[in-house]
């Protein structure tokens, strides 16, 4: 995946909302806060020199406390938002280059948007919400309709076309306007706070919902959020804004063990470590006997602490399904005990 074309390429990106803009950059680059800068021109400080590529398939999640900039980030990406300065590119297109139609065909046919306020059409059914981006492109009707049909039942909609979205539930409302983006069958979804109106359970489903079809659609994702949570269950990687700097990117398990400063550190203070740390970091090397039942090298903690009930070793294996480790109960409780301790410290 590493060796094509990133799908999204943010290079330098820095937003500032104000007439002034310079004098922003000024201070920024003094070492001025976001506040002080508000404080003393009255420009705000959306982004500041944002970096971020985004690999074919990849779910990258952007996270962040409110006023981040994480919101302002991924409306660059569709041009909703022209930034200051910067670069981006889409599957190697310009965005900020387009002509208007350029940037319509582009919105009809190479990106997709779940909005976090469900973005529903009051007045139309839920077929014809889910069917409305294929009548923009101009899709003739039955077979937008067929289209639009079946991706209703993908999200578990069923029986509900013909249904308003206020005889909805907000988890059913964010299952039409999941499958409004699908329906568009374009290879960027972008996903600002999606889940995050919708309460604990659903949203917990709509997470599952959204890696199974992962799994099979191998979307390229950028998905905003607040919730570290929720950024460890469904990215891939994950990138940390601060008041519009991009402060850490990584893999979920080098953020928590390995936090590039305070900021990160709060955030990750909590996190159940069994729940991002992977059996090859902490299993003991070695050609082994085969152990009774075992395990990929990418499986987490969390999944493999039930199999000590019945099993004292499970081996580790590869991706080729050689055994190249193993674990014990012990090792494992000691590695949680001992990267808890050290995140702590």
């Amino acid at each position: 995946m590493s060796e094509e074309p990133a799908a999204i390429e943010i290079a330098n990106v820095t937003k500032v909302f104000g007439s002034e803009p310079d004098r922003a950059l000024e201070l920024i680059d003094k070492g001025l806060s976001k506040a002080e800068i508000q404080a003393q021109t009255d420009q705000v400080i959306g982004l500041y020199d944002v970096s971020i590529s985004v690999q074919r398939g990849e779910i990258f999640v952007v996270m962040g406390l409110s006023g981040s900039g994480k919101s302002t980030l991924i409306r660059h990406v569709n041009r909703l938002i022209d930034p200051t300065a910067g670069t981006i590119e889409v599957h190697g297109e310009q965005v900020l280059s387009m002509s208007p139609q350029e940037l319509r065909e582009f919105r009809r046919t190479k990106i997709a948007m779940v909005f976090q306020r469900f973005g529903l059409l009051p007045h139309r059914s839920v077929i014809d919400n889910v069917a409305y981006g294929l009548e923009v492109r101009g899709v003739e009707k039955k077979a937008r309709r067929e289209i639009a049909g079946s991706w209703v039942a993908r999200v578990g909609l069923e029986g509900y076309e013909e249904s308003r979205p206020n005889q909805l539930s907000g988890g059913q409302q964010q299952r039409v306007g999941l499958a409004r983006a699908l329906a568009m069958d374009a290879p960027v979804l972008l996903m600002d706070e999606a889940f995050s109106a919708l309460d604990p359970l659903i949203r917990a489903e709509m997470q599952e919902q959204l890696l199974a079809l992962q799994k099979e659609l191998h979307k390229t994702v950028l998905f905003i959020t607040h919730d570290f949570d929720e950024a460890i269950k469904i990215g891939d990687r994950i990138g940390i804004l601060n008041d519009g700097l991009l402060v850490q990117t990584g893999l979920p398990t080098e953020l928590v063990l390995q936090p590039a400063d305070d900021y990160v550190a709060r955030f990750v203070r909590d996190v159940n470590k069994a729940r991002v740390i992977k059996a090859g970091l902490i299993m003991e090397k070695g050609a082994f006997e085969p152990c009774g039942v075992a395990v990929s090298r990418e499986m987490f903690c969390e999944d493999i602490l039930p199999l000590f009930a019945e099993h004292e070793w499970v081996g580790v294996t590869d991706a080729n399904d050689v055994q190249i480790g193993r674990l014990t109960a012990k090792r494992v409780i000691g590695a949680l005990a001992r990267f808890s301790t050290e995140g702590a410290s």
